[in-house]
């Protein structure tokens, strides 16, 4: 494609013509982001090739926060900041949290930011979002792990984590064809793809909450509506306190549980 002039009025035509419904947003955004005209054609064409918004700005706005979001990194959904409102008002004097399967890090810099002082600790198994969530959580003082869910997180947690968020991959394998391309070829499988029914990394949350959590202390996840008995059962069956909170106006459906 010709290279887009640095106008809005061009950048505008560019991603309107690639489908980009919210392409004036989009377009001031992109000028507001761009240092140079040739940084503005290279975040057009990207865009126009279909690379998420926020990879191609380098950052998403979340909870009030502008987190970074490198490419191949899971984008944080505003949906999830009602997750984040949930794990506050339940442990608002929280001093050890937990995200896990954090991918940029948005929850637990969300999480940091809100509760001055915690000790805040992210995981990931993909080495690229942990770096991510690294720069992130570093302005908090706040680590990332690499590893597998509970495997990568210090010892010395187990019976300290005050909030555990866990925004797992739930989308059913059969159901991944079904997503947007953004998401469907931006972002990593493994972000996504919660297995037959979509609960599987949940399940596994929720077995090895109770061992983390201090007393009282809660974890949360996201699922969706279809999926939310399963999970609370999920909560319910490892011994934990278990609600299900829902926001119509974000279609948010969040699973608590709290040691007992």
């Amino acid at each position: 494609m010709p290279s887009p002039s640095s106008s809005l009025s061009a950048v505008v035509a560019a991603l309107r013509a690639a489908g980009c419904v919210f392409a004036e947003d989009e377009a001031e955004l992109i000028l507001a982001t761009a240092r140079t005209a040739a940084e503005v054609t290279s975040m057009v064409n990207r865009r126009v090739a279909g690379l998420p918004l926020e990879q191609v700005l380098g950052w998403a706005r979340f909870h009030g926060l502008r987190v970074l979001v490198e490419p191949g990194v899971f984008v944080p959904r505003r949906r999830t900041e009602f997750l984040i409102d949930q794990a506050l008002a339940q442990a608002p004097r929280a001093t050890v949290v937990v995200d896990l399967c954090c991918g940029s890090g948005a929850l637990g810099a969300a999480l940091a930011a809100a509760l001055d002082g915690a000790e805040v600790h992210a995981a990931d198994i993909d080495p690229v979002a942990v770096r991510c969530a690294g720069r992130n959580l570093a302005p908090y003082g706040g680590r990332a792990h690499a590893g597998d869910l509970y495997d990568a997180l210090p010892a010395a947690l187990r019976g300290r984590v005050g909030i555990l968020t866990a925004n797992v991959p739930y989308v059913p394998t059969a159901d991944l064809p079904l997503l947007p391309a953004e998401a469907r070829d931006h972002e990593p499988r493994v972000a996504l793809d919660g297995g037959a029914d979509g609960l599987d990394v949940l399940r596994r949350v929720a077995a090895g909450a109770a061992e983390w959590l201090a007393p009282g202390g809660c974890v949360l996840t996201e699922t969706s509506e279809r999926q939310a008995p399963a999970a609370v059962r999920a909560f319910t069956d490892a011994g934990l306190t278990t609600r299900l909170a829902v926001s119509e106006e974000l279609s948010a459906h969040v699973v608590i549980g709290v040691r007992p």
